[in-house]
């Protein structure tokens, strides 16, 4: 993380001046205010709440923050349209980015962004990109699960081994872009199917990944449907954690690599201040953070591999051939999901 902090915000930051989404009046004047932008964040406020505080240390910029689940945020980006007082969306996945995008909620960002970027962290339309990466992973507790063989694909989830020994958590975004990921490559009808399976073989459902490892640990469930990161920020506190994960076969869906990313809204009040932390984001300090204690992968080259992740090329292997556009429709996810009874 960047070093260029001044002493003067140090002391108000160990004193509890320094907040989150509100700061006292610089010393500019007492009538004046400092500039500010309005994030909304699907991503959670203990990930990325150091960051933020560092954006605004360095810029000045105050980031009034609307934290809540990515998916949620997206809905109510739409609904309040061009009355959103949000300047930027920063999203847990693609697929609610790709909502906003295709309804021209988002403003074409400068090409010099764009153009420092792999073609699989940004979107087509050129308002969107990519602040860091993750997979989707099988997590298991190896003593719960004994004998019985991991899976070979997320389809053979619903067989009668696993009744009552697998977690999801439906109201997850990042599930849900899966979901989205599984419609493109097999269908809707084959989707509503597996999550009807799923329900009917008593899956269990948890209201995050955080909540699916711990019970992975308690030994509640045998097998969990999460991201990657999870499992590895419970092992760097706990090198004991009793859960290991895996992914399946290669070129499941299941191990479907999503990215969390950044739009700035067309009616974004203070255009220039998402920029700059757009900007701030893809930094080599902010790039660095999201491996280092996110245990995400960067974005930008020139960034050290934390060695507790898989090469980012054996991600790949593992991975669909998909094109992260067509996780966009998550309204028919909803859609699907809500018919078969998973929300």
């Amino acid at each position: 993380m960047s070093r260029r902090m001044p002493r003067l915000a140090l002391a108000l930051v160990s004193a509890g001046f320094l907040a989150l989404s509100t700061l006292p009046l610089l010393a500019r004047g007492a009538s004046e205010q400092p500039p500010s932008i309005t994030l909304y964040s699907g991503r959670g406020e203990s990930l990325v709440a150091p960051l933020i505080e560092e954006f605004t240390r360095e810029t000045g910029i105050v980031v009034r923050t609307r934290f809540g689940g990515t998916s949620e945020l997206a809905v109510l980006i739409q609904e309040e349209g061009t009355r959103s007082p949000a300047d930027l969306f920063w999203a847990q996945d693609a697929g609610a980015l790709g909502a906003l995008s295709r309804r021209g909620l988002f403003q074409t960002l400068p090409e010099d962004i764009l153009e420092g970027l792999p073609g699989m962290y940004r979107n087509s339309s050129g308002d969107w990109v990519a602040t860091s990466g993750r997979a989707r992973v099988i997590a298991y507790n190896p003593q719960v699960l004994g004998d019985t063989p991991l899976p070979e694909s997320i389809f053979d989830l619903t067989r009668a081994e696993y009744a009552g020994r697998v977690a999801w958590a439906p109201t997850n975004g990042s599930f849900q872009s899966f979901l989205s990921g599984m419609r493109a490559l097999h269908g809707d009808e084959a989707t509503a199917r597996w999550i009807s399976e799923m329900i009917s073989r008593d899956v269990q459902s948890y209201r995050n990944n955080t909540a699916i490892l711990e019970a992975l640990g308690a030994g509640e469930v045998a097998l969990g449907i999460t991201n990657h990161y999870y499992l590895l920020r419970f092992l760097a506190e706990d090198p004991d954690f009793p859960v290991r994960q895996a992914f399946f076969t290669d070129g499941d869906i299941g191990n479907l690599v999503n990215v969390a990313g950044v739009g700035i809204l067309a009616s974004a009040r203070n255009d220039s201040g998402a920029e700059a932390f757009l900007r701030f984001l893809l930094e080599k300090g902010s790039q660095e953070y999201f491996t280092s204690h996110i245990y995400e992968y960067p974005v930008i080259d020139g960034i050290g591999r934390n060695p507790r992740l898989e090469p980012f090329q054996r991600l790949l292997q593992a991975s669909p051939n998909l094109n992260l556009d067509v996780l966009e429709d998550l309204e028919g996810t909803l859609s699907i999901m809500r018919r078969a009874g998973a929300l």
